[in-house]
């Protein structure tokens, strides 16, 4: 099935507070359901896979970027430049070309969907010579769109198992050849994205993998879609089209899976919970939440075009994330479920769970470095629908508990399964007031690779920072920070420069002029320790900085850079 089925909104869901308290124990859980967070367990850095949006903007300030910054988007949707398509009878909008500044201004990748172009859905075919013409028209635009920076793929077709026309068009398989080879023909170097079907589907993808394989025409991204309520199949999927890569001698890819949820869940916060725990969990690269409703919301995380959603603070607390995802089980993959992460650097974990009603436990181990003694904060958000703003999560608890062993268990009594919850733990002093250093992998990495090494901060970094020539492929690192008041901060930038010479990148923020940030040589590439400061001057709230070997408006950096992370005090 798809987004855009003709069916009536859903009435927004009235607010009703739980009256939940925790209880903090040290014993084993004995509750209905448990969901073990191991904070001894790092297996990705926090990118934030699955905090995007299918047509989640609808010009170029719509949602404003205040709603946007809060909550560090990975990716965006967006139909093409000359866009037709009317979703839900709405008028065309969305076009990728006119919010692609705003997407680069608050971070977000940007995928184009070209079958867009059509104003009807299922998409009407008139002719292969109209549609070969579209897609010339479509790319010779983007192409023309030089300071456009931040789009990751052109994604050729969407949802063909239901959408293609085989008996007009001929098999699908040989229309992705054709249409990959004139995208190819005009523009060698965006990745192209596919094949984007309703739902996993090994036959299906098999034949079609197969086909794209033996005509050198294969996705440089997989997608495929994960609807209706398919959250407790994804690492099945992903573990599926791993074993078909290796079945058909495929590299791996980027998986994209670019709408989850279902009209009954994508506004339900402890539903998306489920979902985003399990795409993070599955190693997908990013992930986005469907559509279904209006444009220029984020999908039903903003109302009144400046107001949170309860929906928006759970994904506000995702962006809130920083350091390493760290590992999650749920007792089974229909109940409670979260996802986790742990900022050695903050000391801080976070954990945002839900799904799951009546008293649960969250235990979390590995919780050594904390100290002896932890602060446990607790608060939720609603089920409050997508037409009702909620000012402020519900606070239900903040008090400190005894580590023993390591570990600490939360009782969470009276859970509703459509409320997200977030649990902070910390040590009870010597946290920072705001967050002070952020890690390069953390931040939104464009043309660049995140990689590992034991001397890095956290222990990953950012590298192959390496294009300055071509605007598809400029590498930039942005971090997202925010800081408490307006003034001068210090910036201390830890680095690697194994080239034996001074290197360069450009350093701008919030959009502003350029200023040029120079690395001298240090012991080699992968090894940290090393920092160069410089000073800029930020506004209270959320700013933008962005460090770049090339970038839109920047003549170009010199030599190469490694970036672990940058420190404001």
């Amino acid at each position: 099935m798809h987004r855009r089925l003709a069916r009536a909104a859903v009435a927004a869901i009235a607010l009703a507070a739980t009256g939940a308290s925790v209880a903090i124990t040290n014993t084993a859980y004995a509750a209905n359901s448990t969901l073990t967070v191991n904070v001894g367990s790092p297996f990705r850095p926090v990118t934030r896979v699955a905090s995007g949006g299918l047509y989640a903007l609808a010009e170029n300030n719509r949602p404003p970027d205040s709603m946007l910054l809060p909550i560090r988007m990975r990716n965006i949707v967006q139909p093409p430049p000359g866009v037709q398509q009317r979703p839900n009878g709405q008028p065309p909008g969305g076009d990728a070309l006119l919010v692609a500044q705003q997407a680069i201004r608050t971070g977000a990748g940007m995928v184009i969907r070209l079958p867009d172009i059509y104003p009807n859905f299922p998409y009407q075919w008139v002719s292969w010579n109209d549609w070969l013409s579209k897609v010339d028209t479509m790319v010779n635009a983007r192409m023309a769109a030089t300071t456009v920076s931040n789009v990751e793929a052109y994604e050729l077709w969407n949802e063909p198992d239901y959408t293609w026309n085989t008996g007009a068009a001929g098999s699908f398989t040989d229309g992705w050849v054709r249409t990959h080879q004139r995208v190819r023909s005009r523009d060698a170097l965006t990745p192209i994205l596919g094949p984007s079907i309703t739902g996993w589907n090994v036959t299906w993808m098999r034949s079609f993998l197969t086909h794209a394989r033996n005509t050198n025409t294969l996705p440089d991204i997989v997608c495929w879609h994960e609807l209706p309520g398919t959250s407790a199949q994804v690492a099945a999927h992903v573990s599926a089209y791993r074993a078909l890569e290796s079945e058909l001698g495929i590299s791996p890819r980027p998986i994209s899976i670019n709408e989850y949820g279902w009209t009954d869940e994508i506004d339900v916060p402890g539903r998306a919970t489920s979902y985003i725990a399990k795409l993070e969990r599955a190693g997908v690269e990013m992930a986005n939440r469907a559509f279904w409703y209006e444009y220029g919301t984020v999908n039903g995380l903003v109302v009144n075009n400046s107001q949170p959603t309860g929906s928006w603070w759970l994904y506000k607390w995702y962006g809130d994330m920083a350091g390493n995802m760290v590992t999650t089980t749920p007792q089974t993959q229909s109940g409670i479920d979260g996802f986790a992460s742990y900022d050695p650097t903050r000391r801080q974990v976070h954990v945002i769970f839900g799904n799951e009603s009546g008293t649960n436990t969250v235990r979390l181990t590995g919780l050594g470095a904390l100290g002896g003694t932890v602060r446990v904060r607790l608060e939720s958000t609603p089920n409050s629908g997508r037409f009702t703003a909620v000012t402020a999560p519900t606070a239900h608890s903040d008090t400190t508990a005894t580590v023993s062993g390591g570990a600490v268990s939360v009782s969470v009594p009276n859970m509703d399964a459509g409320r997200a919850y977030h649990i902070v733990v910390e040590p009870t002093s010597g946290v920072p007031s705001y967050q002070q250093r952020y890690e390069a992998e953390n931040a939104a990495v464009f043309h660049a690779q995140r990689l590992s090494a034991a001397s890095a901060s956290s222990g990953g970094y950012v590298g192959r920072i390496d294009n300055s020539t071509d605007f598809r492929t400029h590498s930039y690192v942005d971090f997202i920070v925010n800081v408490p008041t307006a003034r001068t901060y210090t910036m201390a930038i830890g680095y690697a420069n194994g080239t034996g010479a001074t290197s360069t990148q450009g350093l701008a923020y919030n959009g502003g002029g350029w200023s040029t940030v120079s690395y001298p040589p240090t012991a080699g590439w992968g090894q940290f320790g090393s920092t160069v400061s410089t000073t800029v001057n930020l506004r209270a709230g959320y700013n933008v900085i962005r460090l770049a070997k090339g970038s839109p408006f920047f003549g170009g950096g010199t030599g190469y850079a490694e970036l672990d992370y940058i420190q404001l005090t």
